[in-house]
Formats: structure tokens, C-alpha cells, sequence
């Protein structure tokens, strides 16, 4: 491990260190749809839905508002309706459980694998075996790596049960050798602005291998109507604007090597930390995880609220993704759980915290961030 030995600022997320060199580029792209006065539903919404469909190996990709949106409207082309219960697990961002909840669906909760921190298979096959009506499974790709899908798959399979990817924080993730997003029934995709593919805002997408889903996903998202005033399903106004898709387009062609600056600084984080003899818990991808995109960098720390103000005071942005186990939110109560009914997530949410991990950072940063541990935990 290189020392520094001057204090540092190394935040988080630095986006205004990943535009500068692509500004001039963006501009461009704005510019061009300010100038051609299609806002919505435009070119480049078109063009990045062939794009982004030939990244993730899918015949078919729909743009629409967000990523929330993107798990709502695939539900909805699942048939999912009140009365059915979503399996999913409860260490997730809120949009995971909320928008089966808006579905008009029922979460039912799974435990995570500790080691991955995405959907245990065998908890899995446990729940939905006391679950009638079960419609969907939504497994989640958490911090950018892939949940263990040939299980989930056979479990659904057995089931009569839709597969819905939450691949939010996963864009170019790999599940041996086979893209995220096109390895279930439908997959979707968040472009929020901290994610390795960020717009410049909301923005979502939604992949299928199936042309049925692909037609209903696309009619879904204008209200239901394939022809304009003709509707056949009651659907949402859920649509990518073209400035987005703009960004994205241009940031698109840069993905990779975000990916690969992630990957480096995984690397060099694991490397300066594993043989310090640090209590810290490092990340590690499994087997089948054969590319993570490391959409967090993502350690288990004792004492982790004193780190956090530690890393703070030292110029060092972290965050915990995610502090509350959704089976025991407020708004989640009337499910019935109570704490201690899925331990690993509970206990992940004691323990995890996120170091910066995105591609500007150098050496001397992931440097700096590994003294800073190690000077606290000394």
C-alpha cells in the first residue's frame, strides 16, 4: 500500500470528475435534442433502446421514467394483481417491495445469502413452498453483482412463477457468462444518476426475450394505448424523455471502461485490506458472479457508525446502502414480521458500509481510504 501522507477529499461519488472529460460530448447531445424539439419518446429514446438491448444480449428494451417505474411495469405485464404475493428479498432499496406493493401485490420476504447479500435459493424454496398465489419472483442484483439464478429459475419454473430481475444497480453484470436483465422473464434497469449508467435524472428501462411482454411493456407505458386514444390496458405515464436517452447514449460508450476502473479499485482495496488483520468483513464474488460491476464497494464494519465519523472527519465520503431491513419499516408493518424473522439481512444492515469505489479515483485515493481503516481500527 502506497502512503500518503497529506489528508485527502475522496467523496463518495465524484460525477463532476466523470463528466469533464465527456462534457463537450454531452453538450453536444443536448444541444441537439433542445434543437430538434423531440422531448419525448424521441430518436435517441429509440436508439438507446437498441443499444442498450444489444448490450444485455435481449431482443427488446422499453425506456421509461425510472427504475421504479421499470419493476411497476413489468409486474403489470406479468399480470401481476392484487391478491398475489412478489417473493423478494428485505435488504433492497424501498422501490424493490413498494412497487409490488403498488402492483396491488403482497411482499413476501426472503433472506439473503450473507456472502452475496442477494436472494438465498434455499430460503427461497422454503417460503414460496407456504405461499399460495405466488406470481412473481423478484431476485435483486444487489451493489452490481448477480444473484444465483439457475435455482431461482428451477424454483419458479416449478411454480408457474415469473422471474422479474431488479437489476437496478447492475447494468453490464455477469451470471456465468449470461447478461443481467436477460436471464429471467423481464429485467429492469435504473439510470439514476449515481448508478455506473447515470442520465442526468430519472430514467428506467425494461428488457424481455419475450415479444408479448415487449408489445404490452410498450403500450404500458403511454397509458396503455399502442395507437394514440386507443387503449387496451389501463397503464401509466412512464416515459424516458429524450434528453435523457441523449446522456445516456453518450455515456454508454464509456461503460466498459467504468466498469473496469470499479473492478481495479475493487482489486486494489482488497489488496491493501485482506492482510492487514483488520475485523472488517471485504467483498468477494462468488463463482457465478463472473463479472461484478461493483455498483457499491461494500465492507462489513464492526463499530461501523464510529468508522463512518471517522472517514467523515478524514475527508472520506462513505454511506450505508442499507440501514433498515424493509420487513421492519414503519409502512411494512401490517406484513405481520417481526425482528429476527430474517437474520443476515438484519444483520447485514447492522454491518454494511459503501466506500467510493468509482473510476476517478487514483491510486493515492483508494490508498488514502485504506489508511484511514486501518488507522482507526489500529
Amino acid at each position: 500500500m502506497m502512503l500518503v501522507s497529506e489528508k485527502r477529499k475522496v467523496p463518495l461519488l465524484d460525477l463532476p470528475a466523470l463528466h469533464q472529460p465527456i462534457r463537450d460530448e454531452l453538450l453536444a447531445a443536448v444541444t441537439r435534442v433542445i434543437d430538434s424539439n423531440a422531448f419525448i419518446l424521441g430518436e435517441d429514446v429509440k436508439l438507446l433502446e437498441k443499444s442498450i438491448a444489444q448490450y444485455c444480449h435481449v431482443p427488446y428494451a422499453i425506456g421509461c421514467a425510472s427504475g421504479s417505474d421499470a419493476l411497476l411495469l413489468a409486474m403489470m405485464a406479468a399480470g401481476v394483481e392484487p391478491g398475489d404475493a412478489v417473493l423478494t428479498t428485505p435488504f433492497t432499496f424501498f422501490a424493490t417491495a413498494g412497487s409490488i406493493v403498488q402492483a396491488g401485490a403482497t411482499p413476501v420476504f426472503v433472506d439473503i445469502d450473507p456472502a452475496t447479500y442477494n436472494m438465498d435459493p434455499q430460503a427461497l424454496a422454503q417460503t414460496i413452498r407456504r405461499t399460495p398465489r405466488a406470481r412473481a419472483i423478484m431476485p435483486v442484483h444487489l451493489y452490481g453483482g448477480c444473484a444465483d439464478m439457475d435455482p431461482i429459475l428451477e424454483i419458479a419454473r416449478d411454480r408457474a412463477s415469473v422471474v422479474i430481475e431488479d437489476g437496478a444497480q447492475s447494468i453490464g453484470a455477469e451470471y456465468k457468462g449470461r447478461s443481467a436483465q436477460s436471464i429471467g422473464d423481464i429485467g429492469c434497469i435504473s439510470f439514476f444518476p449515481t448508478k455506473n449508467l447515470g442520465g442526468f435524472g430519472d430514467g428506467g428501462m425494461v428488457l424481455t426475450q419475450d415479444e408479448g411482454y415487449a408489445r404490452k411493456l410498450a403500450a404500458l407505458r403511454v397509458h396503455g394505448a399502442h395507437q394514440k386514444y386507443f387503449h387496451d390496458w389501463v397503464g401509466v405515464n412512464s416515459r424516458l424523455d429524450s434528453l435523457q436517452a441523449a446522456v445516456l447514449r453518450v455515456k454508454l460508450q464509456y461503460l466498459d471502461a467504468e466498469t473496469a476502473g470499479r473492478q481495479r479499485n475493487a482489486g486494489r482495496y482488497r489488496k491493501n485490506l485482506a492482510g492487514a488483520g483488520l475485523p472488517i468483513g471485504l467483498p468477494q464474488p462468488a463463482s457465478y458472479q463472473t463479472r461484478h460491476i461493483y455498483n457499491q464497494f461494500v465492507i462489513r464494519a464492526p463499530r461501523r457508525g464510529q468508522l463512518k465519523a471517522w472517514l467523515q472527519e478524514n475527508g472520506v465520503g462513505s454511506e450505508i446502502y442499507y440501514p433498515l431491513s424493509l420487513h421492519q419499516q414503519v409502512c411494512f408493518r401490517d406484513l405481520g414480521y417481526r425482528e429476527g424473522d430474517f437474520p443476515e439481512s438484519e444483520k447485514a444492515a447492522r454491518e454494511v458500509l459503501a466506500l467510493p469505489i468509482h473510476s476517478a479515483l487514483t491510486e493515492q485515493d483508494v490508498d488514502y481510504v485504506c489508511q484511514q481503516i486501518c488507522a482507526f481500527y489500529a
